[in-house]
C-alpha cells in the first residue's frame, strides 16, 4: 500500500505535503473566518473570496501547464511555495497588527490563486519524476490520502487555535508550514529523480498542448469524465450544509460532523487505491464514475440524518476512486514533454469546472430542496459513463478500455522507449 514511500524523494515529498496540508486547510478556515470578522458576517464578501482565489485557475489555468513543461519542476516548485508561504505571512501579520481589511485578503487570495495555478499542474507532473512509471499510481493515491488526511485534522486545529490565539497566527503557522515542503525539495538526491527533458520556448506551445489532447480519444473521455463529475457531482460537498440545515434541522457542529464523514471516505478511498499495484484503465473509470452516481443518489434520499451520514462514506470512496484513477490514466497515457501542459488543462476541467456547476446546484437546492440537487448531481454522474462506454463500443475497435485507439494516437515515451497507452 505505501511502496511510493521506500522512494527517499517521494518520503522527503509526502513528509513536506502532510505538514502543509494540514497548514493549508488551517488557512482555509481562518481565511473565511477572518473576512466574516471584517464584513460582519457577509455571505457576499466570502464568495466573493474564494471566486477570486479560482479565477486565475479559469483565467491562465493552461498557461500553468506550459510553465511546468517548460523549466525544472522542482525549482518551479521551491518558487511557488516559497510564494504562497510569503502570501500567507503578509495576511498573518495584516491580521496580528489589526490593519487587515477585506481588499488586503481579495489581493491575497488572488495572489494565491496565481500562485497555484503554476503549482497544481507541476506538483502533478513532478510526481512522476520522484517515483517513476511504475509508482505513479500508488503515489497519486498516497498524495490524496495526505490531502484529505488533513482536511480532516486541518479544520478542527484551526478552530481551536482561532478560539485560543485568534486568526492572525493560524496565517502565521500556515506560512510556516511551508517551510518543511521547501527542506523536502532542497534535501532530494538529484540523481535519484527521472526528469523530462524541459521544453525549449517558443511560440504556439499552449495550442500545440491543445491539439495534442484533441487528437487523443482516451484522454478526451477521460477530461468529459472528469468534467461532468466536478460539475455536478463533486458539488455534493456545498449541498452537505444545505441537507444537514434544512432538511434534519441540524446545527453546525452536525454539518462539521458530516463534512468528516466524507473526508473519511475519501481518506479510506484514496488508501484502497494505493494497494492497486496495476495501472487503471478506463474500464475502471467508467464503472468508479457510474458507482459514484448511484451512490449519490442513495445518499440523497436517506431518511434519517444518521443514514445520511453513513452514506457519505462509500460515496467518498467512490469518488476518490474515481479521481486517482482519472489523475494517474491521464498521466501515463501521455509523452514526459506534454505531462505539464495535459496535467495543466487537467486541473483547469477538475477544479475550474467546480465553481461553474456550483451556482446551478445551489439554484435547484434553494428552489426544489437540495436532496434534489444531490439526486440531480448524481443521475449525471451515473449517466455519463453509460454514455461514454456506449460510444466506445460504436466506435470501429473501440473497448470501455480504450484500446482501440489505435497506435497512431499513442506517444512514445522517450524515457522509457515504449509505447505508453
Amino acid at each position: 500500500m505505501f511502496r511510493s514511500l521506500r522512494n527517499r524523494n517521494y518520503r522527503l515529498f509526502a513528509t513536506g505535503q502532510v505538514v502543509s496540508n494540514t497548514g493549508t486547510w488551517m488557512q482555509r478556515i481562518a481565511q473565511d473566518w477572518l473576512v466574516l470578522e471584517l464584513t460582519h458576517s457577509s455571505g457576499t464578501a466570502l464568495g466573493i473570496t474564494t471566486g477570486l482565489q479560482f479565477l486565475p485557475l479559469l483565467l491562465f489555468g493552461l498557461w500553468g501547464g506550459v510553465i511546468a513543461d517548460r523549466y525544472p519542476k522542482r525549482r518551479v516548485l521551491m518558487i511557488t511555495q516559497v510564494s504562497m508561504g510569503a502570501l500567507a505571512l503578509v495576511l498573518g501579520l495584516l491580521a496580528i497588527s489589526g490593519t487587515a481589511q477585506v481588499w488586503h485578503v481579495y489581493v491575497l487570495a488572488f495572489g494565491l490563486g496565481m500562485a497555484t495555478v503554476v503549482d497544481n499542474p507541476t506538483r502533478q507532473a513532478f510526481a512522476v519524476e520522484m517515483v517513476g512509471r511504475r509508482d505513479l499510481p500508488n503515489a497519486i493515491a498516497l498524495n490524496s490520502a495526505i490531502f484529505n488526511g488533513a482536511r480532516l485534522v486541518g479544520p478542527a486545529v484551526a478552530g481551536v487555535l482561532i478560539t485560543v490565539i485568534g486568526t492572525g497566527p493560524v496565517f502565521l503557522v500556515n506560512a510556516a508550514s511551508y517551510g518543511a515542503v521547501l527542506l523536502g525539495l532542497q534535501a532530494m538526491r538529484a540523481d535519484d529523480l527521472h526528469p523530462a527533458e524541459p521544453v525549449k520556448r517558443a511560440k504556439g506551445q499552449l495550442v500545440e498542448g491543445l491539439r495534442y489532447v484533441r487528437g487523443r480519444r482516451d484522454l478526451v473521455i477521460i477530461l468529459v469524465l472528469v468534467g461532468f463529475v466536478a460539475t455536478f457531482g463533486m458539488n455534493l460537498q456545498t449541498t452537505i450544509a444545505l441537507v444537514a440545515r434544512e432538511v434534519f434541522r441540524t446545527g453546525a457542529s452536525s454539518f462539521g460532523l458530516a463534512t468528516s464523514m466524507m473526508a473519511l471516505g475519501a481518506v479510506t478511498g484514496a488508501l484502497l487505491s494505493a494497494r492497486r499495484a496495476s495501472r487503471p484503465r478506463l474500464r475502471l473509470l467508467l464503472g468508479a464514475a457510474l458507482v459514484f452516481g448511484v451512490l449519490e443518489i442513495v445518499t440523497g434520499v436517506m431518511p434519517t440524518y444518521w443514514s445520511f451520514l453513513l452514506m457519505l462514506v462509500p460515496t467518498g470512496i467512490a469518488l476518490m476512486t474515481f479521481t486517482t484513477s482519472a489523475n494517474a490514466t491521464m498521466q501515463l497515457s501521455v509523452a514526459p514533454e506534454m505531462r505539464g501542459r495535459v496535467m495543466g488543462l487537467y486541473m483547469l476541467v477538475f477544479l475550474g469546472t467546480n465553481p461553474v456547476g456550483a451556482p446551478f446546484i445551489g439554484w435547484v437546492a434553494e428552489t426544489f430542496g437540495p436532496r434534489l440537487s444531490i439526486v440531480l448531481g448524481g443521475i449525471v454522474c451515473a449517466t455519463v459513463p453509460l454514455v461514454v462506454a456506449a460510444f466506445a463500443r460504436r466506435r470501429p475497435g473501440g473497448t470501455p478500455d480504450g484500446t482501440g485507439d489505435g497506435a497512431r494516437d499513442r506517444p512514445r515515451d522517450r524515457s522509457q522507449g515504449a509505447v505508453t497507452a
